[in-house]
């Protein structure tokens, strides 16, 4: 998976989607269930009906053995775990890994009502700056574990993702045609460290970037993600970014012990963490 930060002459952020946490099972849909059996433990997943695409695919590649004895190739503590990779089945000590694919990706399937809580199953995927429609790995996948977070932490989040509203404000703003010469200043000024020039210019535009963001849709967490990240915790920052299309349901404690295990170069295990099988429950 990779993450991108925006940026811009001024200010930086991450522009997010408010999210919850419910997820609703259609009338005769049925919940899919997956045993993920690793050399460390067990892992039970369930997979959403809320991202049909995905859990299709998904359920695909575990019916033809796809997954059977690929490695967790990429783990950091605090962070996930990554697995999926087909080149991991084979891969000899100490080789770089994640860039294996299956030939395709799966659309985007990012769904409001499903977030990056600890053992959300989601899918890798390249960068906006070559993936902007964010469309999933048709393979790779990675489990959330994250951290626990304050109240206070959360509103401090909320504050940062709705000043990138302001700037997706401001660099829309400036990059209208009749701007350009604005647009140039802010660039030379930037160029030349010259920051008083540079808030003095913005301080123009302001009134404009204000009167488009009190009409804007604001960022905050729902009641059920705050409870999830303040107790279970997570990773709050991947959040509309990245398709959530399950959850562990049982065996979060082997998240934590696939975490925990040394890395080398790349976020690759020094000892091997494989996925011996997986197989749908009835």
């Amino acid at each position: 998976m990779k993450i991108k930060n925006l940026k811009t002459v001024i200010i930086s952020g991450i522009v997010l989607i408010s999210l919850t946490a419910a997820k609703t099972l259609e009338p005769g849909q049925v919940e899919t269930k997956i045993r993920i059996h690793t050399n460390k433990g067990d892992m039970v997943v369930e997979l959403y009906n809320e991202t049909p695409q995905t859990r299709d695919n998904f359920i695909k590649l575990v019916k033809t053995k796809f997954y059977d004895s690929t490695l967790f190739h990429r783990v950091i503590q605090g962070f996930m775990i990554q697995g999926g990779d087909p080149q991991s089945k084979h891969a000899v000590s100490g080789v770089m890994l994640g860039n294996g694919d299956v030939g395709y990706t799966v659309p985007a399937e990012i769904k409001p009502d499903l977030f990056h809580k600890k053992g959300a199953l989601a899918c890798a995927r390249t960068g906006d700056d070559v993936n902007p429609s964010k469309a999933s790995s048709g393979c790779q996948f990675y489990i959330a574990q994250g951290k626990v977070y304050s109240d206070a932490e959360l509103t401090q989040m909320e504050d940062r993702m709705n000043f990138g509203i302001k700037q997706q404000i401001f660099t829309t703003i400036i990059s209208k045609p009749e701007n350009a010469e604005l647009k140039k200043k802010f660039m030379d000024y930037q160029n030349k460290s010259e920051i008083d020039s540079l808030r003095a210019l913005a301080a123009t535009i302001e009134p404009q970037i204000d009167s488009i963001y009190a009409k804007s849709t604001k960022f905050s967490y729902s009641p059920e993600q705050r409870k999830a990240y303040t107790t279970i915790g997570g990773v709050p920052h991947l959040d509309g970014n990245y398709t959530v299309f399950g959850e562990v349901i049982q065996g979060l404690n082997i998240v934590d012990s696939i975490a925990a295990v040394k890395t080398g170069p790349g976020d690759r295990p020094v000892q091997d963490v494989r996925i011996l099988s997986m197989e749908i429950l009835k």
